[in-house]
């Protein structure tokens, strides 16, 4: 089930209106470099802002993500005709041999269930071809970022064109290590709808996610500083031998 920030419609809606700074991606464009890839495997696209990225170089790019609202505004979007969407996950793919998977932003940390979590390296392995690469971000859980999560920290008004003034914030709701919940709270000024989104994420240890990929079969090559949150995440590069 994906968090309501992304599955309802009027939420998913505003999605990239209220995070329009994707300077996070950068990093997994120059992978997609790095690595020559052709065939990329986007896992948890949400609104298709890295596929479309990756669309723009010439890349094939399957975009998976279990919210239809958020696949929706990715369809909806110029040169979407150039990805292919699919409402799902990685644990139900179809037959592919791509040369990157990417988990981009809170993906990885947003598989919370640990079978799922399991099921979800699997799925991407048979995704990647033999020498593919695996890459994804989780944050440092002895970085406490939790800690920062709340309405002081958060609290803005956005403008949104089309949709008017939409007030959001962030409030920590528990932490119960691994586990982590926060809601987001929206109000929209134009009729005062408020709607809530909680969300739970996953603070893994690096030993622990480096375990788990070694047992899927997969060879740790890296694990790199986010290059705009440095010392702060986790950048696993792992690869299909």
């Amino acid at each position: 089930m994906a968090d309501d920030c992304f599955g309802h419609p009027r939420l998913a809606a505003i999605y990239d209106p209220l995070d329009p700074d994707r300077g996070d991606l950068d990093a997994y464009l120059l992978m997609a470099e790095e690595f020559g890839a052709r065939r990329v495997l986007d896992i948890g696209c949400g609104t298709g802002v890295f596929a479309l990225l990756l669309a723009d170089r010439g890349i094939e790019v399957v975009g998976v993500d279990p919210a239809l609202a958020s696949v929706d505004v990715a369809r909806a979007k110029p040169g979407s005709e150039r990805v292919r969407w699919m409402c799902g996950d990685a644990t139900d793919l179809p037959q592919l041999q791509v040369d990157l998977a990417t988990m981009t932003a809170n993906v990885a940390q947003a598989i919370a269930d640990p079978q799922t979590w399991q099921q979800t390296l699997r799925g991407a392995y048979e995704a990647l071809r033999p020498g593919g690469h695996l890459a994804f971000e989780t944050r440092d859980p002895a970085r406490r970022a939790w800690e920062e999560w709340t309405r002081e920290n958060s609290h803005r008004v956005t403008e949104i064109p089309g949709v008017g003034s939409v007030e959001s914030w962030v409030q920590l709701i528990e932490v119960s290590r691994p586990l982590v919940t926060f809601r987001s709270t929206y109000v929209f000024a134009a009729d005062g709808q408020v709607l809530t989104s909680d969300s739970t994420l996953r603070f893994r240890e690096r030993e622990e996610v480096e375990r788990d990929l070694v047992a899927h079969g997969y060879v740790v090559d890296d694990v790199r500083d986010a290059p705009d949150r440095p010392g702060r995440e986790f950048v696993f590069l792992a690869r299909r031998p």
